[in-house]
């Protein structure tokens, strides 16, 4: 899809930026010491952090990644939702109230706080370190996404606006503007899509697509002569190419029918081709309308006009979808060119508000991927290191439960709004086939440019509210857990938050040079990953150290060891790698398992238990 910058968009999201900037100048002053730094002081009230806990959260994953999903595969993609709010019961009931008597600035000071060990230190850095990394991969990618439509820039200036934007909030004021973007993203990002859930709702569901919206053309397959013709071995789909006015396209032959198809073409001199034209004709257009909608009775109508909560998910079960899902997908090469074509899809509406058009579950390997994903968003939660620091930044243990329990309250009503924002996407015609992360973005711009840009600076915002947390869970494992901790170099307060500072400059570096290399993936999809690694690496530990007397230093040691290495190691030889990251055919990676979870969580804690046994004398 082609985008063309607007002068409104770009006067809010600048406007956004500057305010952004200006507040974490004026709060740098509050950061000269680690605690301030690191913590925010401890300072910060109970609502304030339990709305920047959910802003921290609702990450670009949550926004981006869950709309897009829902948008292009229905029901499959809340269930990241529910996974991602489940992890939270576990985080009130058992991490909030011991995270903030044990810590004082990071996650491994509350798993040294019995030990002072050097095994914990180092390794509780290191599994920090990875899951921040893993975690800044998807915010990265999701703020390259928004700048093309909002700025009309590349993606890679979208991923290097932001990292330089977030080295400037953490290096100058650290966790105290970070809590403050947070708060004021979370509830701003609150506020507006309930507001986007409310004119869909209004606006109810219709089968004319919008004008904007690529419909395809039928033609007879004896009446068109074909230029040329190809079969894409991976769908088993016949492509023709149809030549008019010197411009080519493709189409899919469908029996004695040509269905437009919409398609890409890259040239080898690099320039490419939207359906057969220029990008500058802006051929290649958003997806997704439906060609059915049926009332009550099951008489066919053209739109329901405004409806109810209940009613509109009903009406969508009596519809007919057609969608672009990213598995439906064809490519191929023609003479020099290369061709992506990108196949619609008719689906039942009632088939979209259950689960099955993105986890397989009907065979074995995608009924163990499915269990591995759910196993690692619900443990994950509460061993993410840059949502486990913030409980850091409150007075006292009851101020920690109860900005948990704001948290909880914030997350599971945006959840619910998700559904409104995919579907609302998804029979509006508003979907870019190239980036299903656009999808509510994108639905905002159908209800004007205004409403457009201010959801797009949100979730710029949202981008920079959970990058800079991770940056600070970063930096924080550098300066405190590894040098000062580890290594043993004596630092003043000053010297910390130096050092602080020049990780957070590293990492932030480190991020942005990933988020170029992972452009493309759906964001929800590369969180489930961060998600697996907390949890198999972190959670064990948590756990046991709180309700397992005989845990030992040495325990918690390996069994972090052990589950950051499993889950990295599975991850990392994934048939998902494999297709995404080398470019390699999935078909050949070493096991066909995507989500580590099932597996490496259970060694950890098998681990833990273990090593603690062997090595209860040497610690007495």
């Amino acid at each position: 899809m082609s985008y063309i910058a607007n002068p409104i968009a770009i006067t809010i999201f600048l406007a956004f930026v500057g305010f952004v900037l200006g507040m974490s100048f004026y709060f740098a002053r509050k950061a000269k010491s680690a605690e301030g730094y690191f913590a925010a002081g401890g300072t910060i009230h109970w609502f304030v952090n339990g709305i920047a806990f959910a802003g921290d959260y609702l990450s670009a994953a949550s926004f981006l990644g869950i709309c897009g999903l829902i948008a292009t595969m229905g029901y499959d993609g809340f269930l990241y939702s529910i996974g991602y709010l489940a992890g939270w019961i576990v985080a009130l009931f058992v991490v909030a109230e011991p995270m903030k008597r044990l810590g004082k600035y990071t996650f491994t000071d509350a798993l040294d706080t019995k030990f002072n060990s050097k095994g914990i230190q180092l390794l509780a850095a290191i599994s920090t370190l990875a899951v921040s990394l893993f975690y800044l991969i998807p915010q990265m990618v999701g703020a390259g996404v928004l700048v093309t439509p909002l700025l009309g820039l590349p993606h890679w200036v979208g991923v290097i606006m932001v990292g330089a934007i977030v080295i400037t909030i953490v290096a100058t004021a650290g966790m105290t503007s970070t809590t403050y973007v947070q708060f004021l993203k979370g509830g701003l990002l609150i506020i507006f899509s309930t507001l986007i859930a409310v004119m869909v709702l209004n606006k109810g569901l219709t089968t004319e697509p919008r004008a904007e919206t690529f419909v395809p053309k039928i033609l007879q397959l004896s009446e068109q002569t074909a230029v040329a013709k190809v079969t894409d071995e991976a769908s088993g789909l016949t492509f023709v190419k149809l030549e008019k006015d010197g411009l080519a396209n493709w189409w899919i032959v469908r029996g004695d029918q040509l269905e437009e198809a919409q398609s890409k073409t890259v040239t080898v001199a690099g320039d490419t081709l939207y359906n057969g034209a220029p990008k500058a004709d802006n051929k290649f257009k958003a997806v997704g309308y439906l060609t059915q909608l049926l009332d009550e009775d099951g008489n066919e109508i053209k739109e329901t006009g405004k409806v109810g909560f209940f009613k509109y998910f009903a009406s969508i079960g009596r519809s007919k979808v057609v969608r672009y899902p990213k598995s439906n997908v064809a490519k191929f090469e023609d003479g020099g060119d290369h061709v992506k074509v990108f196949c619609p899809v008719i689906t039942s509406g009632s088939d979209l508000l259950v689960p099955g058009q993105k986890f397989k579950t009907k065979t074995p390997m995608g009924k163990l991927n499915f269990i591995s994903l759910m196993l690692a968003l619900f443990c994950g939660t509460a061993s993410l290191p840059h949502i486990l620091i913030r409980y850091y930044t409150v007075p006292s243990q009851r101020d920690a439960r109860k900005s948990t329990i704001v948290a909880i309250g914030g997350i599971g009503f945006f959840y619910v709004l998700t559904l409104f924002l995919g579907f609302g996407a998804m029979t509006m015609g508003v979907i870019d086939v190239e980036s299903g992360n656009m999808s509510a973005p994108l639905l905002a711009k159908a209800f004007g440019i205004v409403l457009f840009s201010i959801i797009s600076a949100i979730a710029f915002a949202t981008v920079l509210g959970t990058v800079s947390g991770l940056i600070v869970a970063a930096s924080g494992a550098v300066a405190h857990d590894l040098v000062s901790n580890y290594l043993g170099i004596k630092m003043t307060d000053q010297g910390k938050v130096r050092a602080g500072k020049i990780a957070a400059i590293v990492v932030g570096i480190l991020a942005i040079g990933l988020g170029i290399a992972f452009k493309g993936v759906n964001v929800a999809f590369l969180v489930g990953w961060a998600f697996a690694v907390a949890a198999s690496a972190n959670l064990p530990s948590i756990i046991m150290l709180l309700f397992w007397k005989k845990t030992t230093s040495k325990g918690i040691a390996a069994s972090i060891g052990i589950g950051m290495i499993s889950a990295l190691g599975i991850i990392l030889t994934s048939p998902k790698m494999y297709a995404d990251l080398y470019h390699i055919d999935p078909a050949t990676a070493l096991h066909g398992l995507n989500n580590p979870g099932i597996i490496s969580i259970p060694i950890s804690f098998i681990t833990l238990v273990v090593v603690s046994l062997l090595t209860q004398k040497k610690e007495k």
